[in-house]
């Protein structure tokens, strides 16, 4: 038992000691490292995968923050990645809210007449109220979205 306890000591101990070799005969500001990272993050960026690609991007950043020229690399990848993300994001966002817009005015004219009828419930009445608001949110969204992506134009030019 105890020589099975000192072996796993030993072991563990040349893992660390291998580990701190390693870092130790880095580059110092471990450019080569953060190169390996800036391109799995932009194979992830080519794969589609925005999510996974700003998590890799992230993880470069905090722990190479001497990497200068990766960082530089990376924040333009990241630009990329927020701009070709949200751009989706928003393709999707205006279907819904057409589709949103069209239903709550379609419901809002057949309310709206039985209201002036004196026949419309409470129901119905609260129905058409929440796709307003339904649209509404939708159309802060995107309002948002294209904010965000003229921001990101504007930084790129910058």
């Amino acid at each position: 038992m105890l020589k099975g306890f000192l072996i796993r000591i030993k072991t563990v101990l040349a893992v660390v000691i291998a580990m701190f070799m390693l870092c130790a005969c880095g580059d110092g500001n471990g450019e080569k490292e953060a190169a390996e990272l800036l391109q799995q993050a932009k194979a992830l960026y080519e794969d589609g995968k925005f999510g996974e690609a700003k998590v890799v991007i992230d993880s470069l950043r905090r722990t190479y923050p001497k990497a200068i020229e990766a960082r530089k690399e990376a924040l333009t990848l990241y630009q990329n990645v927020e701009l070709t993300g949200s751009q989706k994001e928003l393709e999707e966002l205006d279907g819904a809210l057409n589709a949103a817009n069209e239903e709550y005015e379609r419901e809002k004219a057949q309310v709206e007449q039985l209201k002036a009828e004196g026949t419309a419930t409470a129901e119905q009445l609260t129905r058409v109220t929440r796709l307003r608001m339904r649209r509404d949110s939708l159309q802060t969204k995107f309002d948002v979205l294209c904010a965000k992506i003229r921001y990101i134009h504007k930084k790129q030019a910058e």
